[in-house]
């Protein structure tokens, strides 16, 4: 079942346009689904570099000319390159195609932007255009529930259906917003499958975590303090673990798309860069799984 997203106009914005469009987002949101949707119809090849097998076509691809290497993808009129980061030369070469002008728009789709966005920012800067795919946002959950009928707007919403309306966001609040689990009718069990399979596996197979329970509890720790300022001294001494330790941690999992930091506010702008920074979960099931 396919759920409207806001990103969609976004997108089309960027498969209209003359820029390298990297799309960005945990795993599981829903970005091969989005593109899949948007190009219907449309001439378009799929790599995933999850799979070992599509991983070699690219490279067999990149040992010719640019226009060979598209011609032996099928000379498809998109190209989509799911799990990009996995091949950590993917962005020379594409840098390498684009300015061959092949005659494909070039699709990055990533669930860390740990090493794209690195490889992107040397490789292809000034070449490409990105988004940011969360989990759906509340008002396209509302998508998966037929009592909403067409109109989802707020005002009608709330004046027909605010207890329908009440007990979805409790839902929410309680299980998150990936598609998967919006559309589920067991989803306690599929978002602890999410959390420990998915979630993880950007994170672990990074190499830069040597003590996956210190990051757990690590995680735990910022789950009880989500929302609110997070001293890094304080999870230091916590967690006994170094400083520079804990913001490597912090600054891995915002890179792989489970947290994000914001700065508090302060009307004075100078303390607001001092303060401490508050931390949010992506997804509130995963908050409340860890």
């Amino acid at each position: 079942m396919y759920l409207r997203r806001l990103a969609e106009q976004p997108l089309k914005n960027i498969l209209s346009g003359d820029k390298v469009g990297i799309i960005l987002g945990a795993r599981q949101v829903g970005k091969s689904t989005l593109l899949e949707h948007v190009l219907a119809g449309q001439s378009a090849t799929f790599l995933n570099f999850d799979v070992e097998v599509d991983k070699a076509r690219f490279q067999a691809a990149a040992s010719l000319s640019p226009v060979d290497g598209l011609r032996s993808l099928g000379s498809p009129a998109v190209l989509v390159i799911d799990e990009a980061q996995r091949l950590p030369e993917t962005s020379r070469i594409i840098k390498g195609w684009y300015d061959a002008r092949v005659p494909a728009k070039l699709i990055l789709l990533g669930s860390s932007s740990l090493d794209l966005l690195d490889q992107a920012a040397e490789s292809l800067t000034g070449r490409n255009r990105k988004l940011i795919l969360p989990p759906l946002l509340f008002s396209e959950t509302l998508g998966a529930q037929t009592w909403a009928g067409a109109d989802t707007t707020p005002d009608h919403l709330n004046k027909f259906f605010a207890p329908q309306l009440r007990a979805c966001l409790m839902q929410r609040l309680a299980f998150g917003s990936y598609p998967e689990v919006v559309t589920s009718t067991g989803p306690v069990h599929l978002l602890r499958e999410l959390s420990s399979d998915y979630l993880w596996k950007d994170v672990l197979q990074t190499g830069l975590v040597k003590t996956p329970d210190l990051i757990k509890k690590l995680l735990l720790l910022l789950a009880h303090q989500a929302g609110t300022e997070v001293s890094v001294n304080e999870l230091s001494t916590q967690l006994q673990m170094a400083r520079s330790t804990v913001e490597r941690y912090l600054n891995l999992l915002e890179q792989t798309f489970v947290i994000f930091r914001l700065p508090s506010f302060s009307t004075n702008p100078r303390k607001e860069i001092t303060k401490s920074q508050k931390v949010f979960f992506w997804d509130t099931g995963i908050l409340g799984n860890r």
